[in-house]
């Protein structure tokens, strides 16, 4: 049996709601921080998806998305770092089409029938940009989703797939554009998506006998409410049937965006169920799932949809989504540029800085981060092993507020965090309320992004409140 074995999923904490200034909608979107993009959700999904299990039993990593941070530079190879997964596994990034999520799972299925892989983690994350105040950017979301495809533990086995591929010019975004473009509405519902949608499970169908009445809920990708309820209405489904979109509390999340309504579906989901998946772009693919009892397994301890949703924060103007996004001019800070990133020294200093690697040392046990070629503690020399850091909790010790650091983020918060379990660490504060903030403060690590340089995006590890 091949299937689903663990799930995960990131929403961002920030929310442009009803009551933030100019945004001129009723209903709340997930907005990425603005050191947030689709590799650090997809970590963050990542994570997630493997709390308790050991990183080191991932034998390849995908990584689905349309806003891939490089046209030319493997992300995959980034957050499986991140993830302190091991060297000998293959990583792949899967981009251009917005069912790239639904396909990687496709393509980590196979590896696991193949044999020539045990463990296949599929990550996906977005962070699109459509034209300021159009209908699309209403209806757009930022986050991020995993799964670990695996032959043991299976808790979601994948019965039965088919696929359909079209080629249609209707959502579009070349390497000159900033923002997605589309076709004419009607044209690309009656056209492509409708067609490719009832298509896909048209042909599911035939291969497995299964009528709609056997799917316990149907997770099914579309581009707004509207077409939501259409859909369900043609492939002759109920409205309780209908997995939640999440429009109006998350937004549609690009290639995530199936993936999180499965991890929604799944957190209620009971043995014997069964689910329809479909995700759409440049064709469709659709699954027909059935949950194990090895569920529970699979959802313990982890936050996915609901915690992550329930833990927000609104965004008190549109003009802080256009300033994070960068699509308004700000004053520059009054100081120097930076300098380049080095190359050398960020391969060199990689596995402190994005595996958050400290060092124990052998002879007293003390945990150090940076490492130390001399223990500051028993004075012993070149006696160290790598401990991982990024997977602990800690406290703040002291910090420091910067106003005039030229941050997005006014003040820049600098913390100074005692990690359980040994080691301390100084790490700039992410997605923080001035107000809340003191010593002894519980914290954790985030992946995030610390700028854009000559171009190379510079990731490293923060610190930010809990989140439940």
């Amino acid at each position: 049996m091949v299937g689903i074995r663990a799930i995960g999923a990131y929403v961002p904490k920030h929310r442009m709601a009803k009551e933030t200034v100019g945004w001129g909608s009723p209903s709340e979107r997930a907005v990425a921080n603005f050191d947030e993009d689709s590799v650090t959700m997809a970590t963050a999904a990542a994570i997630d998806c493997l709390h308790g299990l050991e990183p080191h039993l991932v034998d390849g990593i995908l990584f689905a998305t349309t806003s891939n941070p490089y046209f030319e530079k493997q992300s995959a190879s980034t957050i499986a770092t991140a993830l302190d997964l091991r060297r000998d596994i293959f990583s792949e990034d899967l981009a251009s089409t917005l069912r790239a999520g639904t396909s990687g799972l496709r393509a980590a299925a196979d590896a696991v029938r193949a044999g020539s892989a045990k463990n296949v983690l599929v990550t996906a994350g977005d962070i699109r940009l459509a034209y300021p105040k159009s209908d699309m950017e209403r209806y757009l979301g930022d986050g991020g989703a995993a799964l670990l495809i695996s032959d043991t533990d299976v808790a979601v086995e994948i019965e039965a797939a088919h696929f359909v591929t079209t080629h249609m010019v209707e959502l579009w975004r070349s390497t000159t554009d900033a923002y997605i473009r589309s076709g004419e509405d009607r044209f690309i519902t009656e056209e492509g998506y409708l067609p490719a949608i009832i298509g896909a499970a048209t042909g599911l169908a035939k291969k497995t006998k299964l009528t709609p009445k056997d799917f316990a809920k149907a997770v099914i990708y579309a581009a707004d409410p509207r077409r939501h309820a259409d859909i369900g209405r043609r492939l002759g489904l109920t409205p309780q049937q209908l997995q939640d979109p999440m429009f109006g509390v998350l937004g549609n999340t690009g290639t995530a965006f199936p993936l999180m309504m499965l991890a929604a579906a799944l957190e209620d989901a009971k043995p014997g169920d069964r689910i329809l998946l479909i995700g759409y772009g440049d064709g469709a693919d659709a699954y027909a799932l059935k949950v194990t009892d090895k569920i529970e397994q699979a959802r313990a301890g982890r936050r996915l949809i609901k915690k992550h949703l329930a833990s927000k924060a609104k965004l008190p103007a549109y003009e802080n989504f256009l300033r994070w996004r960068g699509l308004l001019a700000a004053e520059p800070a009054r100081r120097p540029d930076p300098l380049p990133i080095s190359l050398q020294a960020a391969w060199r200093d990689a596995e402190r800085n994005l595996r958050l690697h400290g060092g124990k040392c052998t002879a007293c046990g003390h945990i150090q981060y940076p490492p130390q070629k001399q223990c500051a503690f028993c004075k012993a020399v070149d006696s160290w092993v790598p401990v991982r850091l990024s997977d602990k909790q800690a406290k703040i010790v002291t910090f420091s507020m910067d106003y005039v650091a030229g941050t997005h983020d006014v003040p820049l918060v600098i913390t100074v965090v005692d990690l359980d379990g040994g080691g301390r660490a100084l790490l700039m504060m992410a997605d923080r309320d001035i107000d809340q903030i003191k010593v002894g403060m519980p914290v954790e690590m985030t992946f995030r992004k610390l700028g854009v340089i000559g171009g190379v995006h510079n990731y490293y590890w923060k610190s930010a409140p809990i989140r439940a």
